[in-house]
């Protein structure tokens, strides 16, 4: 008997072979941490593939990248558009626990990124080590800058997008139990058996959050963060009936 069917009692190791099955074809956005440039080349390319597909963000439009304001004000321009959803990823969670809490969330976030996402909006004044009073000033300047409106969208980005047997989050989810049963934290966070444990549901998860040398799909997952802000390689999902291509800046 072989090792594999020895370690799964001799029937062979679970796979996951039911196809991805979209109500219609729909484009899948990798985290864009603030890379302007990227998101207009994919959008126009995006359009020229198919125009008519929905377009997904899978969230982390912010921190690290050199233009976190203009991939934000970009997204609000068209968030009123049919076809674009954006979700929330844990950097628009981290950013608006700063705005909420600056004395005690704010070194956190801009220690991962919130300091390149302050002097996009023209905020300095804090470094990562900034407490008390600075770090509230830092908050109101970018309540400012942002502006009621912008503040209100993110406060409501939802945490996932559902179409066929595919659903969109942005970092992940518990592959033992249902979508529908989940907090939203999973969502934007992840889960420690994602990676490893696959789904019995026939649900694929596409996701971004973990940064992937390329883009894949396998085993009921779509992997697209190509890790732009480092990289320069934007990178979305061109997910159709049993096929995922993806489409990239370079």
């Amino acid at each position: 008997m072989s090792f594999l069917k020895r370690l799964f009692g001799g029937n062979a190791p679970p796979r996951f072979d039911t196809p991805v099955a979209p109500d219609s074809p729909a484009f899948i956005i990798g985290d864009l941490h603030g890379c302007k440039p990227q998101l207009m080349t994919l959008l126009a390319k995006m359009d020229a593939l198919d125009p008519d597909a929905p377009r997904v963000f899978v969230g982390d439009y912010v921190d690290r990248g050199e233009d976190s304001a203009g991939v934000l004000r970009t997204l609000f321009e068209i968030k009123n558009d049919p076809q674009v959803t954006c979700l929330i990823g844990n950097h628009e969670d981290m950013m608006l626990g700063f705005l909420d809490k600056p004395e005690t969330k704010g070194q956190r976030w801009l220690r991962y990124g919130g300091l390149q996402t302050l002097a996009s909006f023209g905020i300095g004044g804090v470094t990562n080590s900034s407490e008390g009073a600075a770090l509230i000033t830092a908050r109101d300047a970018l309540l400012d800058a942002m502006g009621a409106d912008m503040h209100d969208w993110l406060r409501n980005l939802p945490a996932t997008w559902k179409t066929g047997n595919l659903t969109v989050v942005h970092a992940g989810a518990d592959p033992v139990t249902p979508l529908a049963l989940q907090p939203d934290k999973t969502f934007k966070w992840g889960h420690r058996d994602f990676a490893t444990t696959l789904r019995t549901d026939g649900t694929w998860v596409a996701h971004g959050h973990t940064i992937v040398d390329a883009a894949n799909s396998d085993g009921g997952k779509i992997a697209v963060d190509t890790g732009a802000y480092a990289t320069g390689i934007l990178t979305a999902a061109y997910v159709t009936q049993g096929d995922v291509t993806f489409v990239q800046t370079r």
